[in-house]
């Protein structure tokens, strides 16, 4: 090979990153069972019963999806409640959306991460893939901590972080400070249900 080819072949082997391939999802058989696991933000508050996230994504999927939101709840709670939930319905894929609580409540941050990856791990192991929902911190600019992209990158998960910062930062889609009205409820679903797509779980 020519000096000046084998010269821009190294050039281009230095400045051409090498593509990462976005992190995937088996695909959802139509009995497939969809857990949705997190506190007030998948139970629903602030939106009419029939209108949490999880009751619109089941529509948008054509699939069984769990609402298991409890509110209030820190990840501590959720990191000894989900166990419990793989056992019972066996789901095909987690929906993590966890920890708000504790960012309210100004918890050790490590161990809200801790607990986040602890239940990627249990319900990979229960057969179940994940997909990760970021929850945004209080403060001026509505953002997640930069564990929930940590732990997504790691694990090589699906990753939704902009939405739930999305809606909470537009007072259109809330029903409170810190709660989606039922219109930010189906533009979490409709971004879940996009995320699911490109993962090609459906």
């Amino acid at each position: 090979m020519p000096r000046f080819a084998t010269f821009a072949l190294l050039l281009l082997v230095t400045l051409v990153p090498a593509c990462e391939k976005a992190p995937t999802i088996a695909p959802l058989p139509s009995h497939a069972v969809v857990l949705a696991f997190g506190d007030s933000l998948t139970h629903g508050n602030g939106a009419p019963a029939g209108q949490a996230y999880p009751d619109v994504l089941a529509g948008l999927l054509g699939r069984t999806v769990i609402n298991a939101g409890v509110p209030g709840e820190v990840s501590a709670e959720g990191l000894r409640r989900l166990p419990q939930l793989l056992r019972n319905y066996r789901p095909h894929l987690v929906i993590l959306c966890h920890g708000g609580n504790d960012l309210l409540r100004r918890l050790d941050r490590r161990e809200t991460a801790a607990n986040l990856a602890a239940m990627v791990e249990q319900s990979q192991a229960a057969g179940a893939d994940v997909v990760l929902v970021g929850v945004p911190e209080p403060g001026l600019f509505l953002e997640p901590p930069d564990f929930y992209a940590d732990l997504a990158r790691r694990v090589g998960i699906p990753y939704e972080a902009e939405i739930v910062s999305s809606v909470l930062d537009d007072h259109t889609y809330k029903s409170d400070t810190i709660h989606p009205n039922a219109a930010g409820y189906r533009r979490i679903a409709e971004a879940l249900h996009a995320l699911i797509r490109k993962a090609h779980g459906i």
